[in-house]
C-alpha cells in the first residue's frame, strides 16, 4: 500500500543545482517520517536527509549546508533541494519513509543523481 514515486534526477555540472521531488500517499504522508538515502557504486546505501516536520530537520554532516529537505503537506510530497554538488553526490538517490529515525521501512525505486566534473 506504500508507495513512494521519486522525480527529478540527471546529470549536472559540479557546483550545480537539482532538486528531488517524492509523492506519496496522504496517508503515509501525515504518519511517517520522510527522508532521503543515496547509493554509490561499491558503497553501502547512506542516510543523507529527513523531515518530521519544518521545524524538526536532520541531515548527514556530507550534505548539511548544501542540502535541504522540505515537504508540502498539501501535495503530499518530499522535496531535496541539492545545491553545490560535487562528484561524490553522484549515486542513486532513494524516497524513504519510516515510522521513526532513521525513516527506512519503505523505499521508492531510486533515482539517478550524476555530477560531473
Amino acid at each position: 500500500q506504500v508507495q513512494l514515486v521519486e522525480s527529478g534526477g540527471g546529470l549536472v555540472q559540479a557546483g550545480g543545482s537539482l532538486r528531488l521531488s517524492c509523492a506519496a500517499s496522504r496517508r503515509t504522508f501525515i504518519t511517517y517520517v520522510m527522508g532521503w538515502f543515496r547509493q554509490a557504486p561499491g558503497k553501502e546505501r547512506e542516510f543523507v536527509a529527513a523531515i518530521r516536520s519544518r521545524e524538526n530537520t536532520y541531515y548527514a554532516d556530507s550534505v548539511k549546508g548544501r542540502f535541504t529537505i522540505n515537504r508540502d503537506n498539501t501535495k503530499n510530497t518530499v522535496y531535496l533541494q541539492m545545491n553545490s554538488l560535487k562528484p561524490e553526490d553522484t549515486a542513486v538517490y532513494y524516497c524513504a519513509s519510516g515510522r521513526d529515525l532513521p525513516p527506512n521501512d519503505y523505499w521508492g525505486q531510486g533515482t539517478q543523481v550524476t555530477v560531473s566534473s
